[in-house]
């Protein structure tokens, strides 16, 4: 019988993505094994695009402790039990830096177990290695897979594109008109709103992108409509507005085909840096230290420093400075100093420049 592995990392899709070098190494190193994703219930997508890394999803259904769902112990029993009768070789913790998150997974059953350890937190039987609060989040995973005698070779993130992901960007542009050469994806939203810039300085922009020429298509999910509309709105109707008409794999083709994305510190970043497409992130609240791009050259982070960061607020009690200290100047600076590597002296960057004249 093949080796079944467990993997608990009931997280989103930044998250997701960012484990999946490390994943890749464990799929080298172990072919034949049959490796199931312990996740939460969007992940099924996650596990369907990537098959050639993951074999299952299992759902966690969520305890005291997990925000990314209703907290509640309610159905852990139910859950141990059932993954206990399954009789996994391996279970890997990989949703953060211990405690509890051991705690779940040690009473799955496993054979033998691998994750991490929080600072002062007792030993535990496996293969654990004290949680890298230092290193950016690719690494710390990839260094759990070396400590485990896995080498990882190389820490690139990856979106696979099917057929019918090609062709959903084929259609989105060929029905918006879209130019791959002046195109640039603004992205507003993110999950927290003490990490979202305000709408009303993504709208300055995109209008002032637009007014230089370029082509603007402002990405979302459908419940990112209400910033996604306003700064489409405020623009005079010169963004178009794809909130909700892409799924992962049309966002990523679409990505691909841009010369710029334009976002917060969310999943959007981690997608531009798998699609190897330039970015300015605009970086509120999080540790910039862990969750920004590895590639610093492609992906400019803007980011302001408070005291009170990083924080995990979901609402900043403080007045946002983070968000509020970085204004639009600096976002088209940013933007300007990225289109000048992929537009090789065209006109477009010639009107980018001119764009930062005017920015107050």
């Amino acid at each position: 019988m093949s080796e079944k592995i467990a993997i608990f990392r009931a997280l989103q899709l930044g998250d997701m993505l960012c484990a999946v070098p490390a994943l890749r190494a464990l799929r080298r190193a172990k072919p034949d094994a049959h490796i199931a994703l312990i996740g939460l219930p969007w992940a099924r997508s996650f596990v369907e695009r990537y098959p050639h890394l993951v074999d299952e999803l299992i759902i966690f259904p969520g305890a005291v402790g997990f925000p990314e769902q209703a907290e509640t112990n309610e159905h852990l029993e139910g859950f141990w039990n059932a993954m206990r009768e399954r009789r996994f070789d391996l279970a890997i913790q990989m949703h953060g830096s211990g405690g509890i998150a051991n705690d779940i997974a040690g009473k799955m059953g496993a054979r033998a177990n691998a994750g991490f350890i929080q600072s002062g937190e007792a030993l535990r039987d496996g293969i654990f290695i004290g949680w890298p609060d230092t290193l950016p989040e690719i690494l710390r995973y990839t260094a759990l897979m070396n400590a485990m005698g896995i080498e990882t070779q190389d820490s690139s993130l990856e979106v696979p594109l099917s057929n019918n992901d090609r062709a959903e960007c084929e259609a989105l542009m060929n029905t918006f008109a879209l130019c791959s050469d002046r195109l640039i994806l603004v992205h507003p939203g993110a999950q927290l709103p003490s990490r979202r810039w305000p709408a009303d300085r993504f709208a300055r922009v995109t209008s002032l992108l637009a007014d230089d020429g370029w082509q603007i298509a402002i990405t979302g999910t459908v419940a990112e409509r209400i910033f996604t509309s306003s700064i489409a709105l405020a623009t005079n109707a010169r963004a178009v507005d794809l909130a909700g008409k892409t799924s992962l794999g049309g966002l990523a083709a679409l990505v691909s085909k841009a010369r710029l994305v334009v976002c917060n510190d969310t999943g959007m970043s981690h997608v531009a840096a798998a699609m190897k497409t330039r970015s300015v992130v605009i970086a509120l609240g999080s540790d910039t230290k862990r969750w920004a791009p590895l590639d610093s050259e492609r992906h400019r982070i803007l980011a302001h420093y408070p005291p009170c960061r990083p924080c995990a607020f979901r609402d900043c009690p403080y007045g946002h400075p983070c968000a509020l200290n970085i204004g639009v100047k600096q976002v088209m600076d940013a933007a300007f100093e990225q289109l000048m590597h992929v537009s090789d002296g065209c006109d477009a960057a010639d009107n980018a420049y001119r764009a930062m004249s005017h920015v107050e």
